[in-house]
């Protein structure tokens, strides 16, 4: 799949494609990431990309022109058409099922905005998905783009050390939608502090349950509205429940 990424900066992607498990990823072509930069597109001895706001205000504004020159020079090199992610602090949440959706298509056209923002006539034009972090506001959208790479990356097979290491992330279907469960390596004590006796047992049932229900335990303690979502899709088995019941922060 291709990702192309539209940013005044794409040094800053430099450390994310050659560091890590998942530069595997971008290494073998699983994961193209290409960039264009709208400064690149931009007429004048100053390549100015940016303006000051109709209306006034603090704040530069990233100039329609540019962009949508790049832009459209992006999508003409794709054999397919792709969808164009604005990142901003309007956007839908970056979810785990978001991630699964752009790691199983074609790819995208992330776009990167600067400053206060880009110029509305191109979200208008260009833009079909509007994507946030979570609700704050960052000085652009690379650290954002940077995030939903990574995550995409890390679901392309071969890509993790153990082939489907992601099925036990949190938010992952496999769970149920909930959070992880606590995890320990050597030593089996440390600092006076032991691993659960039931991780030692060698009892795959046991260690199997127990996981559920310290995933069970931290997202009722954690996150409730996973709970509430997992049980409206289906994904909690009795014995979930009446673990449930035992806890005072079920909700």
């Amino acid at each position: 799949m291709r990702f192309d990424v539209i940013t005044l900066f794409p040094e800053l992607f430099a450390p994310l494609l050659s560091s890590g498990i998942t530069r595997r990823a971008y290494e073998s072509g699983a994961v193209d990431v290409r960039f264009a930069n709208p400064r690149d597109f931009a007429v004048g001895n100053y390549k100015r990309v940016d303006d000051r706001p109709f209306g006034g205000g603090p704040g530069m504004v990233m100039m329609a022109e540019p962009l949508h020159a790049c832009l459209s020079q992006v999508l003409s090199e794709r054999a397919v058409g792709a969808p164009v992610v604005l990142f901003s602090p309007i956007g839908k949440p970056l979810t785990h099922a978001v991630v699964e959706r752009m790691g199983s298509g074609e790819g995208a056209v992330l776009l990167c905005g600067r400053y206060e923002g880009i110029d509305q006539r191109i979200i208008d034009a260009h833009v079909t998905e509007q994507i946030s972090l979570g609700d704050f506001v960052l000085s652009g959208g690379e650290i954002a783009a940077m995030a939903l790479l990574d995550a995409v990356a890390r679901l392309q097979p071969g890509v993790l050390n153990t082939e489907g290491s992601h099925q036990q992330d949190s938010f992952n279907p496999a769970l149920g939608g909930l959070l992880d469960c606590p995890h320990y390596t050597r030593p089996d004590v440390w600092n006076g502090l032991a691993v659960p006796e039931v991780l030692m047992s060698g009892h795959h049932g046991h260690i199997e349950r127990w996981r559920r229900e310290q995933s069970l335990r931290i997202t009722a303690m954690r996150r409730p509205e996973l709970l509430v979502s997992a049980r409206r899709a289906g994904l909690l088995s009795n014995r979930d429940e009446e673990f449930l019941r035992t806890l005072d922060s079920s909700p």
